[in-house]
């Protein structure tokens, strides 16, 4: 069955597939609890969004600043599964994005990584995502997925760029400057950052 869109016909992904993609975001959350990170915020609450960077909120609820950065995930994980799984099944694609995602968070919680944010970033006091912000995370990931599944690729990268801008104008950060500063930290870009 397909359902019709401004693109053209997209093919619904079967339920099936959204069943394994649920049971891998499960076997993560089991992990990272295994792992000793904390179900939710250590303060106790969930909230749906928290805008505070430098605090111990970040990467502990269900949005945040880095929110867009896995949206994004989303539509480069689109990508990558058209160019190299075209010819299997849409679900096929989205279980390998859930499976990369899912992959990052469980590395990113780990303390090597949270040890490389700390000294190599503007995340100095960073100390790992709460379970269901890094359950979330992979959410918003499938969420943009399933938005470049859907939306011409002019306003795929539209919203990639204005995502991008926006997160570095308002908290002098983004996707790209994330990996930059993991991979290869520039003290000029730290010091900018840090404002």
């Amino acid at each position: 069955m397909n359902r019709l869109t401004a693109t053209g016909p997209v093919p619904v992904i079967a339920a099936r597939y959204w069943f394994i993609a649920l049971a891998i975001v499960a076997v993560t959350a089991v992990i990272l609890l295994a792992m000793g990170r904390p179900p939710i915020c250590t303060c106790g609450e969930i909230r749906l969004w928290t805008g505070a960077v430098n605090s111990a909120d970040n990467s502990q609820h269900i949005a945040d600043w880095y929110t867009p950065s896995h949206i994004i995930h989303g539509f480069l994980f689109y990508l990558l599964g058209w160019l190299f799984l075209r010819g299997n099944p849409p679900g096929d694609r989205l279980l390998a994005a859930v499976l990369i995602e899912a992959g990052w968070e469980l590395l990113e919680n780990s303390p090597i990584i949270i040890d490389r944010y700390r000294q190599t970033t503007i995340a100095l006091g960073y100390s790992g995502d709460s379970v269901l912000n890094s359950v979330a995370d992979i959410g918003w990931m499938c969420f943009g997925f399933a938005l470049a599944r859907r939306l011409p690729l002019w306003a795929t990268l539209s919203l990639a760029a204005g995502f991008e801008l926006l997160t570095l104008l308002i908290i002098r950060d983004n996707l790209i400057l994330n990996v930059l500063m993991l991979v290869a930290p520039i003290d000029a870009i730290r010091v900018w950052q840090a404002g």
